[in-house]
């Protein structure tokens, strides 16, 4: 079947599932939504979107389903049961999962799905709203090598890198891989900047220099207008980490891998929450490390200032 011809049935359309799914609608295919809130809902009906009222209707207007839902809670809810996708769906098709979830309600849902004849992707996604805009995301993928070569055209529309990594739960360990490494990341630049600033650098020079260093990032040059700026509007916010750091550790634990470092870092992301900081987004970590440390920016006019803690 052509790629144009598939029929995609796509269940989550919030921050990221709306630009995906609309990349799938400017390239010509048929989608159908399930989704609860109506602004959601709107502006892909707009873009030429059919709406399902039911998960049997969702899986009876599609060939391969893409879910894009917050966390384990969520995808329970959406898979299991009566009314659920895995009741609904019928043998031959294809289900998609691209959130962030744990491997073991993964397992599950692989369990229940291998069951009934219907193959499995795991594709988390690595990026943001923005690169999910730009279509520029990428994406990490395990389950069967056969169904990923059907899947990947559609991939491709929101993606430029599609990495085929195992055929069962690796995307869910790299996907936590990842995040693990971009949450710290937050942490130690926070501290980083810090120290540099109390010896008298501003940070636009030091994110300057550092992009042409060793330790250059693409995070850090995404994020490098926003740490400047101190405009922490959120990509992905505090209390997302804070779910994420969460099931990086449940893994670790139930596979008896030891995270002292990852545990700390979890709790900053806490401090945070507590301070009032759950909905900025995660790099607002470097601020509150300024705080600590007697730093401040003077908004007024952009400079940095110290607030009276003896150096």
């Amino acid at each position: 079947m052509a790629q144009n011809e598939l029929r995609i049935g796509w269940v989550g359309t919030g921050k990221m599932g709306r630009p995906m799914s609309r990349h799938l609608l400017k390239a010509g295919m048929a989608v159908t939504i399930f989704e609860p809130l109506a602004q959601n809902r709107a502006s892909l009906v707009a873009d030429g979107a059919e709406v399902a009222l039911s998960m049997a209707d969702l899986a009876a207007a599609a060939d391969i389903v893409v879910l894009t839902i917050p966390n384990d809670k969520v995808l329970e809810t959406v898979s299991f049961g009566p009314d659920g996708l895995v009741a609904a769906m019928r043998p031959g098709q294809i289900l998609i999962e691209m959130s962030t979830v744990s491997p073991s309600i993964s397992a599950r849902l692989h369990k229940e799905l291998e069951r009934r004849g219907i193959a499995y992707l795991r594709a988390p996604v690595s990026g943001s709203t923005t690169t999910a805009t730009s279509g520029k995301l990428s994406v990490v993928v395990s389950g069967p090598l056969a169904a990923f070569e059907v899947a990947r055209p559609i991939l491709a529309c929101f993606s430029t890198h599609q990495f085929h990594v195992g055929t069962g739960e690796e995307a869910r360990y790299l996907k936590l891989v990842l995040n693990a490494l971009v949450g710290a990341t937050s942490a130690l630049v926070g501290e980083a900047l810090t120290l540099g600033r109390k010896g008298g650098l501003d940070t636009a020079t030091m994110l300057d220099v550092i992009a042409h260093s060793a330790v250059a990032s693409p995070l850090l040059a995404y994020k490098r207008d926003l740490l400047v700026s101190r405009n922490f509007e959120p990509a992905f916010t505090v209390e997302q980490m804070m779910k994420d750091f969460d099931l990086i550790l449940d893994a670790g634990r139930a596979d008896h891998v030891p995270m002292a470092l990852a545990a700390l870092v979890r709790q900053q992301y806490e401090a945070a929450f507590a301070g009032g900081l759950a909905d900025q987004d995660f790099f607002v970590l470097v601020e509150q490390c300024e705080r600590s440390a007697g730093l401040a920016m003077d908004k007024r006019d952009g400079r940095e200032a110290e607030t009276g803690v003896a150096r």
